[in-house]
């Protein structure tokens, strides 16, 4: 029995976890509390930042001091990188290599520094790549699976391939640098004029806009092995097309090269999957890494590729190595560890420190019967309500704990959720349903309660909930579990009594270039500096036209 804190410090999106006993006690992004996205400080060196206040409320959550911790993972490990005076000429070393290793060595008497007391002898390195394949195969409600894992980078790989069996895991194959599917796209995120490392999600939403007339060409460029690996030649992206600047308008050329890059990747992330399919037998496989944030592309694999289920980590990206770091180790030093119970791992505050925060803040407010119901009714009249309760959530997605909420029954509602959020027209929104209408709405892989697949609309359904059909007619949904999310599926519920429509509109409660909200304070700000019309924080409700009347 163990106490084992997970963290995450290198590349970007700095996150703790903790694991006792086998069991996850909390896990949660660095930027949550810091209030900087992806955990970066504009400075140089941002990215090597430890997540200093996370680590220290997941030991405050379980009442632990840093001293009583049996173990920490770190998911890098400096080991794993060839000396750079020994003349290894089989791995790729970028230029950032050195500084990066000497930080993560010495990364134990960091942890020391920010956490008095703890023994920098208890800090285990866990390869890069490990710490992703155990977020997903350990962290899954599954004995075995073959496990997927494909990102930007490790130490010396991009990618690696494994099966898992009681939680053991066996690497089949890796893929070494500088061949990466995940910095093909970072280039051309770059290239289209977003923020590489961060907004990738934005060019998979232009992929929806384009063709992929330039498939032929990036076919001889990137490519499958044959063996579990990949290639992927040097590109000149600007003969495709000119380089967008930040701001611009974007063209259909620019969208077209977002396709065709996005369809490049499905093809090859097919082959890679055929490949451990052929090799393991399962009928489940397990995905971490920042690509199985592609929703689009896991979709595909769902129904097109050789396995009948498919698991992807609500916390795939970087962040969700913190966790998967900690699981591990929690693993080999004996713990039967537990399946994480759903996303929501993050802060949570009582009743009563909601209302002393409304006070604080001289907030008019009232406290409904039921706070679903009313939520549902402002809802169905048009109301954009900001939703904030239980749990916040690990990882990128909204998943009705620190949420937006509209009615999806207008198309109007895409533009105005796409304003309060300061974010390109272009983007998507994603519907909430519940699980067990799920099917009759939606055509694709369920359940889905992570968002983190793409289903196709019905056409019955599509012009009654235009706001969350995307312009290729599917939408990324997730579906709501009255079990595991009783207060969400009755809002979902009373919604639909009004309305005759069991969906509404879920996307993030932050605006551009913000962290997902987490705490009060961060709600009430981001309520006051834009137009929501509502915000439910907890039980308590506050309208903007009470707002208004108090002034």
């Amino acid at each position: 029995m163990s106490a084992v804190l997970g963290i995450n410090a290198v590349f970007h999106d700095p996150a703790a976890a903790l694991v006792v006993d086998g069991a996850i006690v909390g896990a949660a992004e660095e930027e949550r509390f810091s209030r900087r996205k992806h955990g970066k400080r504009p400075v140089p060196f941002a990215t090597w930042e430890l997540p200093e206040m996370a680590a220290r409320w997941c030991l405050e959550r379980a009442n632990l001091a840093p001293e009583d911790l049996d173990a920490v993972a770190y998911s890098y490990d400096p080991a794993v990188l060839p000396d750079p005076t020994a003349g290894r000429g089989d791995v790729t070393v970028d230029e950032w290599e050195p500084l990066r290793t000497l930080f993560a060595r010495r990364a134990p008497a960091f942890l020391r520094a920010a956490l008095p007391g703890l023994d920098p002898a208890i800090v285990h390195f866990i390869p890069h790549h490990v710490a992703h394949a155990a977020s997903a195969h350990l962290a899954a409600p599954f004995d075995d699976s073959s496990v997927l894992v494909v990102d930007g980078r490790g130490e010396t790989a991009s990618h690696l391939a494994g099966r898992s069996r009681g939680g053991e895991l066996q690497v089949l194959a890796a893929q070494q640098l500088p061949h990466s599917l995940g910095l093909l796209y970072e280039e051309v995120t770059d290239h289209l004029g977003f923020l590489r490392s961060s907004d990738e999600y934005k060019v998979m939403a232009m992929a929806s806009h384009g063709e992929p007339v330039f498939l032929p060409e990036l076919r001889q460029l990137v490519d499958a092995t044959g063996d579990g690996g990949f290639t992927v030649d040097r590109i000149e992206w600007g003969s495709f097309v000119k380089r967008r600047r930040a701001g611009d308008d974007w063209t259909a050329d620019h969208a077209n090269l977002a396709a065709s890059v996005q369809t490049r990747l499905e093809e090859v992330l097919l082959a890679l999957a055929r490949w451990i399919h052929a090799r393991t037998g399962d009928t489940t496989l397990t995905m971490a890494g920042g690509v199985a944030l592609n929703c689009v592309a896991n979709a595909r694999l769902a129904a097109e590729g050789p396995f009948d289920t498919i698991w992807v980590q609500p916390a795939a990206g970087d962040a969700g190595t913190a966790l998967g770091s900690a699981l591990h180790l929690a693993h080999r030093l004996g713990d039967d560890v537990a399946p994480m119970p759903g996303a929501d791992l993050g802060r949570e505050w009582t009743d009563d420190e909601l209302a002393a925060w409304l006070a604080t803040a001289a907030v008019p407010c009232e406290r409904p019967a039921d706070i679903a119901d009313t939520v549902a009714g402002a809802l169905a009249d048009n109301a954009i309500v900001a939703w904030f309760q239980g749990r916040s959530e690990y990882g990128p997605r909204a998943l009705g704990h620190r949420s937006l909420f509209a009615d999806p029954r207008r198309s109007e509602n895409l533009e105005r959720v796409n304003d309060v959020k300061g974010r390109e027209q272009f983007r998507p929104v994603a519907p909430m349903v519940p699980l067990d209408r799920a099917a009759d709405i939606f055509d694709g892989p369920l359940p889905s309660p992570y968002m983190l697949f793409v289903h196709r609309v019905r056409p019955e359904w599509a012009e009654r909930i235009p706001a969350v059909v995307h312009v290729d007619g599917t939408a990324r949904i997730q579906t709501v579990d009255a079990g595991a999310e009783p207060l969400v599926h009755r809002m979902l519920c009373a919604f639909e009594r009004r309305t005759g429509v069991p969906v509404v509109v879920n996307t993030s409660l932050n605006t551009a270039g913000r962290p997902m909200v987490d705490d009060p304070r961060d709600a009430l700000e981001c309520f006051a500096s834009s137009p929501i019309d509502v915000l439910a924080l907890g039980p308590f409700l506050i309208r903007r036209s009470h707002l208004a009347a108090a002034r």
